[in-house]
């Protein structure tokens, strides 16, 4: 399906740096509560996120992330969900999160 310009304009993909992470075990496949903080204008966000398979707790904080901003808040068990943090799947379907190549402000908006 071809989407134009202004249908892209419409989702808001913006970096933020993973400064919180819990355990979610009330998810129904293992998931993260994460805390994301996209800076000033926008502030931190809630996420959860089903990338236990390759990350913990400690390689999660401080990384930068991408994340749709302006989808309405989700609400997944106890947790409301607030952006959804961007990933690929892998061979096995696991989430292989999106990468920043180089750190950039949070809060940038993907174009």
């Amino acid at each position: 399906m071809t989407i134009s310009f202004d249908d892209f304009m419409k989702v808001d993909i913006r970096v933020g740096t993973i400064v919180g992470v819990d355990p979610f075990p009330e998810a129904r496949k293992p998931a993260f509560k994460l805390r994301i903080d996209f800076g000033p204008e926008i502030g931190l966000k809630k996420s959860s996120a089903q990338i236990t398979k390759y990350y913990t707790p400690d390689t999660l904080m401080g990384r930068q992330v991408a994340a749709v901003i302006n989808f309405p808040p989700r609400q997944i068990g106890p947790f409301m969900s607030e952006v959804l943090t961007l990933g690929f799947p892998d061979e096995a379907g696991e989430v292989i999160l999106t990468a920043v190549e180089r750190k950039v402000p949070n809060g940038g908006r993907l174009f």
